[in-house]
């Protein structure tokens, strides 16, 4: 077992460098003996591949990464972690940390620089007040990477990868099943942080394809009208539609008929396949 999953042994190195946590920026660090080699297991590195890593905190799962993968590159935004770190990962001359924003990086730069040759995954513990954006950032950017694994809420990740047309997706579930194939890898219970936060969690992993699942001629188009779709879900898809895009009324039951698709519908009981249909009768109604 690491001593990098000793509560003590993380306490006093933390205690050492002065560091307090910060709850403005979500942290709370793993020290599950069980978790971290997990997911280094279940991310898809290995001795060929390059990891980047978003948030490493104290390094427990920095170190597991580094002991299955060629490279890790770990970005921490907190510089006073940075001597923590240099710390905890003294032994291991595999990685490199990088103090920075990953919402503000040239991740396709860094790729290019750190892991030429390389394939290249993402495993992170995401803090959870800024999940969905470093999400759907790492999806929207296109980076040449294989797979995203991430530990997330678990509601969170309920949330994500959900399937549409399923009662529990929403606007991200589309969104992330356009860029990627989410799955639920194994949930993660309170008490395998420090602090402890007051919900569980879940790891997921992203699969990036290749090629979006359905075909539209207008992806910014697509993107507006699904989430215009969830902006009151409570409504109905034709409401939904009209405020969102602001259309008439009587123009987006027009477009949910050349749509096939039933005046009464909601935006949960939509597929990927009835957004893109959708997608084309605005994109025709707006070409008139």
């Amino acid at each position: 077992m690491s001593k990098l999953t000793d509560i003590g042994y993380i306490k006093s190195v933390l205690g050492r460098n002065g560091f307090t946590f910060s709850k403005a920026l979500g942290q709370n660090f793993l020290v599950d003996p069980e978790v971290c080699p997990k997911m280094a297991r279940l991310c898809g590195a290995d001795d060929c591949t390059g990891v980047i890593e978003i948030g490493p905190g104290a390094g427990v799962l920095t170190n597991e990464l580094a002991l299955v993968s060629r490279k890790v590159v770990a970005v921490e935004l907190d510089k006073r972690l940075l001597p923590v770190l240099a710390e905890t990962l003294a032994e291991h001359d595999n990685v490199k940390v990088i103090n920075g924003d990953v919402m503000k990086l040239d991740l396709h730069k860094l790729i290019e620089d750190e892991f030429a040759g390389m394939d290249v995954v993402i495993c992170a513990n995401l803090p959870y007040y800024i999940t969905s954006p470093i999400i759907m950032k790492l999806l929207e950017d296109r980076l040449p990477v294989k797979a995203i694994t991430v530990m997330v809420q678990k509601e969170a990740a309920d949330r994500i990868c959900a399937s549409p047309g399923t009662r529990e997706s929403g606007a991200i579930s589309a969104a992330v099943h356009y860029y990627s194939e989410p799955n639920k890898l194994f949930a993660v219970p309170k008490t395998s942080f420090i602090p402890s936060p007051k919900v569980d969690s879940a790891v997921i992993r992203l699969d990036v394809r290749e090629e979006p699942p359905v075909s539209t001629d207008d992806e910014k188009l697509f993107f507006r009208v699904v989430k215009a779709a969830f902006l009151q879900r409570r409504k109905t898809l034709s409401n939904s539609l009209s405020a969102g895009l602001s259309i008439p009324k009587a123009k987006t039951s027009e477009i949910l008929i050349q749509a096939g698709i039933a005046g009464n519908a909601r935006a949960e009981e939509m597929t990927m396949e009835q957004f893109a249909a959708i997608t084309a009768a605005v994109q025709q109604m707006e070409n008139l």
